[in-house]
């Protein structure tokens, strides 16, 4: 091992003398080899630097994407809120052009009224309209959408009516059945909750033999309501000891009204 060290020892001598003793031409030939030799792995190893330095330039830190996906949540609830607005206007624009359609088609002279007000404890009874006899409403007059019957006028001002769900027991409607003769009257039941009541049709005959899905059309009989409006289905039929008794199911629903008719008459 002293050999080894003792022989590298006298050649790294022998080649700082023999540096010494060439020129300073002959020395810079030298250092430009072996630059020329090294230059790759110099520009190698620069190259992965900037390229380790760009990207530590581009990675954020927590705090920056914390922030970010934050600003992201709060745009997406934005975009989320436009959405569902855009759906409702598409909702409430559908609705509007079916009851124009069906005010063109109806056979009946009908007044557009908004519902104004309605109270929690009279909830499945009544609602109040903006229209009153100044708009040519009366007492008794059918209310309607372009599902079917809603209910009757009953109080008028001047600029604002009372209307009488079918849903109310006092609200009593002469009815048939579509495609037959059998005819009884719909109102509302007193219900002790504050659910929907039941809407039924009494006074048929035991032999009726409803189906479920039938149509219940008003009758005319009365004079309150002319023929033909659709008031709902036959849910259910079965017989009492005096009568023939069917559940229905509205033609409207009386849990969102916002827009109905006033029929005032014959076109």
């Amino acid at each position: 091992m002293r050999r080894f060290n003792i022989l590298a020892l006298v050649v790294f001598l022998v080649a700082v003398g023999g540096l010494f003793a060439l020129g300073p031409g002959a020395t810079q030939k030298i250092q430009s080899g072996f630059l020329g030799i090294i230059a790759p792995w110099l520009k190698s190893g620069s190259n992965v630097e900037r390229r380790i330095t760009a990207i530590r330039k581009g990675l954020k830190t927590l705090d920056e994407l914390e922030a970010e996906n934050k600003e992201l949540l709060v745009h997406n609830k934005e975009l989320q809120a436009v959405n569902q607005t855009l759906r409702d206007l598409e909702t409430e624009n559908n609705r509007l052009r079916r009851a124009l359609h069906y005010r063109e088609l109806a056979a009946f002279q009908l007044v557009p009224a908004r519902v104004i007000a309605r109270d929690a404890s009279t909830w499945w009874n009544t609602i109040k309209i903006d229209r009153g006899f100044a708009d040519g409403i009366e007492s008794d007059m059918p209310v309607v959408t372009e599902d079917g019957l809603v209910g009757k006028t009953t109080t008028v001002a001047r600029n604002a009516s009372t209307v009488l769900l079918i849903s109310d027991e006092n609200c009593k409607v002469a009815c048939g059945i579509e495609g037959s003769l059998e005819q009884g009257i719909v109102s509302g039941e007193r219900t002790s909750s504050g659910s929907m009541p039941i809407i039924s049709m009494r006074f048929l005959s035991k032999t009726a033999n409803l189906q479920p899905g039938q149509k219940v059309l008003t009758s005319g009989v009365g004079g309150v309501y002319p023929s033909g409006i659709f008031v709902g289905g036959v849910k259910e039929f079965r017989v009492r000891e005096l009568d023939g008794y069917a559940t229905i199911v509205p033609a409207v629903d009386l849990t969102g009204l916002e827009d109905v008719f006033v029929v005032l008459g014959k076109k």
